[in-house]
């Protein structure tokens, strides 16, 4: 069974970067933006957990949309996020989305409310209905506190709009039964499962160390899809210390102190989220150079 990959191969959920009174970066956006687009990624996630979605209003979001696609033009397609736990406000996102100009979307499984499977697939059922774009579900029970059960994703897999799974549930006996069963193209939301996905039948990657490692990821996945399946472990391998060190305390926060000691605009954070302590970059630093990122 060939599954193809409707967002490429390799997407990055990109942080957003705010100055230091904590507006946006809006130069620091589309340096971003064209950072991953050098790096090989064919697609960019905005607007998910990464790019601390949470507190960015809904106006901020339109305008990175529209920041990111003029910074990568057509090389790119870029994602946004439309998921919170309100299914309504989702679908408002989702509209806005592909007013600004999206190529997609992402929908996070509604977090806190616990919804049962039958009100988890009305919602994606909602937002998938409300606009022609395509959508990536995002299974991540570790955040939202719900799975996606396999056989509600197999009957979701068969809206014509729902076109992919982000998967980062951390079960890949489950996903390989979702595969089998649904044929829908998956893509790894957990680094360090990247490889251990593909051998499932993944076809690609939402990263976050994507940020750093971009070109290793864009390596292991050309190998693996050329059958070098040696080569695309040693990549895993170099990349070990990347995937466990950015994920050391939150991803947000050391994603951004990874992207500032690279010298790139990573920027700082907004509470809930704080900015990585000096001990933190410490040990970050030592990660990174494990890992063979060049830093500035």
């Amino acid at each position: 069974m060939t599954i193809l990959p409707p967002f490429g191969r390799l997407a990055t959920a990109m942080v957003t970067p705010f100055k230091k009174d904590l507006s946006i970066d809006w130069d620091g956006v589309s340096t971003l933006a064209q950072h991953l687009l050098s790096t090989g990624h064919d697609t960019i996630v905005v607007n998910g957990t990464t790019g601390e979605a949470p507190t960015t209003s809904d106006e901020e979001k339109d305008q990175i949309i529209k920041v990111v696609l003029e910074a990568v033009g057509p090389r790119a397609k870029v994602i946004a996020g439309a998921g919170n736990n309100e299914t309504s406000h989702s679908v408002e996102q989702a509209l806005r989305a592909q007013k600004a100009g999206a190529h997609g979307l992402l929908v996070v499984t509604p977090y806190y409310n616990k919804p049962p499977q039958a009100g988890i697939e009305a919602h994606f059922r909602a937002i998938a209905d409300s606009t022609d774009l395509p959508v990536m579900m995002y299974d991540i029970p570790g955040r939202t506190g719900i799975a996606i059960e396999p056989d509600t994703i197999v009957r979701l897999a068969e809206h014509p709009r729902i076109a992919a799974l982000k998967d980062a549930k951390g079960d890949v006996a489950s996903t390989s039964w979702v595969i089998k069963r649904s044929g829908i193209p998956v893509y790894s939301g957990d680094d360090i499962l990247n490889l251990p996905l593909l051998s499932v039948g993944a076809v690609g990657f939402v990263s976050v160390c994507g940020h750093t490692v971009g070109p290793q990821l864009r390596e292991m996945l050309d190998a693996w899809f050329a059958g070098n399946s040696a080569r695309a472990l040693e990549m895993h391998q170099k990349c070990l210390p990347v995937f466990t060190g950015t994920f050391r305390t939150q991803g947000a926060i050391l994603t951004k102190a990874a992207l500032n000691l690279m010298g790139l605009p990573g920027g700082h954070t907004r509470l809930p989220l704080v900015d990585a302590t000096p001990e933190q970059i410490a040990q970050l630093r030592q990660d990174l150079i494990a890992g063979g990122v060049t830093l500035a």
